[in-house]
Order: C-alpha cells, then sequence, then structure tokens
C-alpha cells in the first residue's frame, strides 16, 4: 500500500518528537504468532506504562497484555531497518467478540443501543506508536490496513474508544464534550452509557477545547460519539465511544485508502 500524500493524516498524530536517524523502511502486516504479538504488546508498555504511566494489569514483565489480546488481530507497522515494531493497532472482529463475550468497550459503557450492529461490528483500540515515528506515515499505514480489513471483510461498522487525559483534573474533557457539534454525535438510537460517567456538567469551565489528535482524526474521518464520557481510573483519561460507520468515512480518507483497496 502506498505510503504517498499522507498529509490528510497529520492531525492523527502528536508532534514529532525527534526523528529516525535514518529513513525509515515500513511495512504493514498482520501478527502472525504470539511472538509478533508480544513485540506489539511490549510496545504498548512502553507507551501506555512508561510514557502516560497508565496502570497496567499484566501478567508479563513489561508487557501490556489483557484477556481480549488472545482473541483480537493485531496489526503492525514494522521499521525494516531495525527489525522493530513501531507501530500497532489491535483488532476486535464481531466473531471474536462473540467468543470472548464483550467487545472492550462494554467494561466502559453500555452498547445496548447498538445490539443490533453487532453482526458487522470490528472495535478497535490499543493504538499507540513509538515517540521516534509519529511523523504520519506509520497511523496513515495503520489506517489503510484497518481500510482494508473492513472491506475485505465486509463489515460496517468500526467503534473505538477516543481518551482523553484527565491530568488537569478532566476539565478539558468536559470542554471538548461540551463542544461537540451535533454532526459529531451519533443519533440518539446510537447513544452508550457510561458505567462510571465523567461529571462534565461540574468540569467544563468554557476554557478553549484542545482535542487530542487521534480523537480529532477520527471526527474528521467521519466518526461520531455515541455519549457522554466514561472515566477510566486505571489510564487517568475520560474515554469517548466514537462509531464510524464505513459509509461516512470522509471522501479525502476514501480517496487515500479505501478507492485504492476496492
Amino acid at each position: 500500500m502506498s505510503t504517498e500524500n499522507l498529509s490528510v493524516l497529520s492531525p492523527l498524530v502528536p508532534t514529532i518528537s525527534r526523528e529516525p536517524r535514518t529513513r525509515p523502511n515500513l511495512r504493514l502486516s498482520l501478527a502472525q504468532d504470539e511472538n509478533e504479538i508480544r513485540e506489539a504488546q511490549r510496545l504498548r508498555y512502553k507507551i501506555f506504562g512508561e510514557e502516560m504511566g497508565a496502570r497496567l494489569s499484566t501478567r508479563i514483565p513489561e508487557h501490556d497484555t489483557d484477556l481480549y489480546d488472545a482473541y483480537c488481530d493485531h496489526l503492525l507497522v514494522r521499521d525494516e531497518n531495525t527489525g522493530k515494531v513501531v507501530g500497532t493497532y489491535r483488532i476486535l472482529s464481531p466473531e471474536a467478540a462473540k467468543r470472548v463475550g464483550s467487545y472492550y468497550a462494554e467494561n466502559e459503557f453500555s452498547l445496548t443501543r447498538l445490539q443490533h450492529l453487532r453482526p458487522r461490528m470490528v472495535e478497535i483500540g490499543r493504538s499507540c506508536i513509538h515517540i521516534d515515528y509519529r511523523s504520519g506515515a506509520v497511523i496513515a499505514l495503520l489506517w489503510s490496513g484497518l481500510a482494508e480489513y473492513m472491506i475485505t471483510r465486509n463489515y460496517h461498522y468500526l467503534i473505538g474508544c477516543a481518551s482523553i487525559s484527565m491530568a488537569d483534573g478532566g476539565h478539558n474533557a468536559a470542554n471538548i464534550y461540551q463542544k461537540l457539534t451535533s454532526d459529531q454525535q451519533a443519533p440518539l438510537e446510537y447513544r452508550v452509557f457510561p458505567r462510571y460517567p465523567l461529571p462534565f456538567e461540574h468540569l467544563a469551565n468554557g476554557q478553549p477545547a484542545l482535542v487530542p489528535p487521534l480523537l480529532k482524526g477520527y471526527l474528521r474521518a467521519g466518526g461520531r460519539v455515541c455519549g457522554e464520557p466514561a472515566w477510566d481510573p486505571d489510564f487517568n483519561t475520560a474515554d469517548l465511544l466514537l462509531m464510524l460507520p464505513m459509509e461516512r468515512l470522509d471522501s479525502r480518507y476514501q480517496r487515500h485508502f479505501v478507492e485504492k483497496i476496492a
């Protein structure tokens, strides 16, 4: 898949901290065995545990693991120059969600109103990119892989949680939620309900909303927020559940990904 003309995805990643010393040679794939899944889990631990300070419950030291990993497909971007996995997304298909008993998001939200979408609904999560590779190319490859996954398997709905830091006490998260436009919110029939609601009415302070890059990217791609934010105490984040029907995928993203695959 081509990595040219990727400027449309620049909002999806944080500001670059530093550049790799040599031009990366990136390759996209799905994990083929347990060793490759372990590589993804080590990268996740480095980002979520060490960089973000999340409280991770893991059974393997210096790996981010949970019960969903064994049921998921793991999308990887590897720099062939170093052999290292530098980006990952995990994907839970509707069939796998049925086997494990739930979507991961159901730990935070009631998805009752999405029940009829389950046979065609894929969940994504645990997205992370090595700090040296946050220039746009890695997330672009990951998104092209997600598009191919959805299209080739004929899935219609993509869901996932977008996290907002609570380092400021939750004020920015509350401001973001209150300033969502009607077009950025899902219809009432697709609303979900947080199990641990963030008291956004009391936390909003009228300051400008600083939207995290990943959330901004989901919204620009055509995703909609499905309800009020939930508080995740382990990651100390406010989480919003987003849903992207493939038919709503923004035309810019279709040109870069879908039309190259179909």
